[in-house]
């Protein structure tokens, strides 16, 4: 028990001192203001230089992260087929993949899956 405390106080001091340095190490101050203003050949920027990204681009690639995550899910489960109990093996690996399914489907219909609207 006196281990677990231990670790998690020193995990949480940790965070703590971590959380401090990079809030004292990028403190801006009004001088830095004119270095992050866009630099062109010493004129003042005619149009802002920060363009707008599409919102359906971060729908897309969330969309591919959450896949990506499902498919470190599923790989071991192709390796404990041999050790586990083929009902409950089956049973778990038909629910998990009928959620998947659905859930692919929810976003299909919600016009999510096409780039051009």
């Amino acid at each position: 028990m006196l281990k677990i405390i231990m670790s998690v106080s020193m995990t949480i001091m940790l965070s703590i001192i971590m959380m401090t340095l990079c809030m004292l190490i990028s403190k801006k101050s009004m001088m830095d203001r004119e270095k992050m203003s866009p630099f062109e050949c010493g004129f003042d920027p005619k149009s802002s230089s920060r363009v707008p990204s599409s919102s359906q681009f971060f729908l897309i690639a969330v969309l591919f992260l959450i896949f990506d995550i499902e498919i470190v899910i599923i790989l071991p489960m192709i390796i404990t087929i041999k050790t586990s109990n083929m009902m409950y093996w089956f049973m778990t690996s038909t629910m998990f993949l009928i959620i998947l399914i659905i859930g692919l489907y929810h976003e299909w219909k919600n016009g999510i899956l096409e780039w051009a609207n």
